[in-house]
């Protein structure tokens, strides 16, 4: 018979590997619920619509990567591409805007699903931590957000990543500066889904990461040079904020985010080791969302970093998160002493000690190679004679060091020597 495996371009976490990814998405986390964000989690599938007027039509994300599907009951579905369009349909649909101070501050973990060519870095199932800032327009926010993504990547170790930051205009100076790009574009040798997608959003051919068409664009006009008072000034109080809190940044004027919604702030973070998929995450301003998904006006800002490529950036430079192991100590029953050592495990448990004991009947020299595998700093090991002397033995697993500890004080001693 045939043996299943995980789909093209996916991949299954399992330990020892998996508590990295943990690791990550705590680090990512932490800053985020020191800084007001609370905890969001939503459906693993949305109505198709959300993201193709949210996302965009035109965007490749929708046109050739979405997962997309029928349902029995003919509601037509897909899979998230991404997390901000369906943080903020959530927080629309439950009122959340009208419930308290504004900025709604929303932080998200989960899965994603893209049809895409898989590669190292790129996969059809990735994993990614979000934060989203909903309701107020102010530079603070995007400066904000932009800091928290820094402290959360230093963190881990990482030092080989850089912030690319840029600006898009908004809805008085971007329409100028898409006819001017057009005029450019319509210029070009270039095939006719590129055409296409020039009449529907051109900034996205700015985002084409085919050689042929980049040679192309030298030349092309500069969003910068566009950009009215009220943009300028915006983007302009955005990097005094993040050049004030000491997190250092490069302006790039050719930055564009592959998704529609994106307005005024973009930025994204990339790691120089990872080859082509250099990108380990990357958000911005993205005020007239809302009103795509039928809400009301509400800027908003955010972004997502990818815990995958982030795994990938820390092998890249080297670094070894420092985990502590899962288990602290490792009970071994020998003779007739099982259930009164499973009761033991079972107490350490409650008081808050990471244990676990070695299962299947094994003999000494068995359980105690278990032991060592589990990376354990104790061992309690307990027969027929220890018990009869209401003892157990307690090894430091470090030293060697083993000593007799009355049943009744095991919990007390290996709580004050893990301290």
């Amino acid at each position: 018979m045939a043996t299943f495996q995980a789909p093209k371009g996916t991949y299954d976490l399992i330990p020892p590997v998996s508590v990295k990814y943990l690791a990550v998405r705590e680090a990512i986390a932490a800053p985020l619920r020191n800084s007001g964000y609370g905890y969001i989690e939503t459906p693993g599938f949305e109505d198709v619509g959300l993201f193709a007027r949210g996302v965009g039509e035109s965007t490749d994300i929708v046109s050739k990567e979405m997962y997309a599907f029928e349902t029995k009951g003919g509601d037509q579905l897909a899979l998230r591409p991404e997390g901000t369009a369906s943080v903020l349909r959530a927080a629309l649909e439950a009122s959340l805007h009208k419930k308290g101070n504004l900025p709604v501050k929303l932080w998200y973990s989960g899965s994603y699903y893209r049809y895409e060519k898989p590669q190292a870095g790129r996969y059809r199932h990735f994993s990614q931590v979000g934060a989203e800032a909903i309701g107020a327009e102010d530079p603070a926010l995007d400066a904000e957000l932009i800091i928290l993504a820094d402290q959360a990547y230093r963190s881990l170790g990482l030092r080989n990543f850089r912030i690319l930051l840029n600006s898009l205009g908004d809805k008085e100076c971007r329409p100028v500066y898409r006819e001017a790009l057009q005029s450019f574009l319509r210029g070009l040798d270039l095939d006719e889904e590129t055409v296409r997608r020039a009449e529907i959003n051109p900034l996205r051919v700015l985002d084409d990461k085919r050689s042929d068409v980049q040679k192309q664009l030298v030349g092309a006009p500069v969003l910068r040079d566009y950009l009215c008072d009220a943009c300028k000034a915006y983007h302009e109080d955005v990097r005094a904020l993040v050049t004030a809190a000491g997190v250092a940044f490069e302006d790039d004027e050719k930055l564009v985010r592959g998704l529609d919604y994106y307005t005024r702030t973009t930025f994204e973070f990339v790691h120089d080791g990872l080859g082509s998929q250099s990108a380990v995450g990357g958000g911005g301003r993205y005020d007239g969302l809302s009103e795509m998904i039928g809400g009301p006006a509400l800027p908003s800002v955010g972004w997502a970093l990818g815990v995958d490529r982030t795994v990938l950036a820390l092998q890249a430079e080297g670094v070894e998160l420092d985990i502590p192991a899962s288990t602290s100590v490792f009970a071994v029953a020998l003779g007739e002493a099982k259930p009164t050592v499973f009761g033991l495990v079972t107490q350490l448990r409650k008081a808050g000690v990471a244990a676990d004991m070695s299962y299947g009947g094994k003999g000494l020299k068995g359980a105690m190679k278990d032991a060592n595998r589990s990376g354990a700093r104790f061992a309690v090991v307990a027969g027929d004679r220890d018990l009869a002397e209401g003892v157990v033995q307690l090894k430091d697993m470090e030293s060697g060091e083993q000593t007799a500890v009355p049943v009744g004080e095991l919990i007390d001693t290996v709580r004050a020597r893990l301290a």
